[in-house]
């Protein structure tokens, strides 16, 4: 049975994923996804930078290094 993960990424100006948590608890997912979006500079911002949240189903979705709260 599918479940929802919610998956918050900073990713940085070349496209790769810097920091990367995953819960399944919503009102964490989005204190997390407030975290990771404040503590982006503006000049990181500026040059690229950006905090995503996405929803995936499984596990298997979340990218191998991030951290895992479940």
């Amino acid at each position: 049975m599918p479940r929802t993960i919610w998956v918050n990424e900073q990713i940085d100006p070349s496209g790769l994923v810097y920091t990367c948590i995953a819960c399944c608890n919503q009102d964490q997912a989005e204190a997390c996804h407030d975290s990771f979006e404040s503590n982006l500079t503006d000049d990181q911002k500026a040059s690229g930078w950006v905090a995503r949240m996405r929803i995936v189903e499984s596990w298997d979705d979340v990218p191998v290094n991030a951290l895992k709260l479940d």
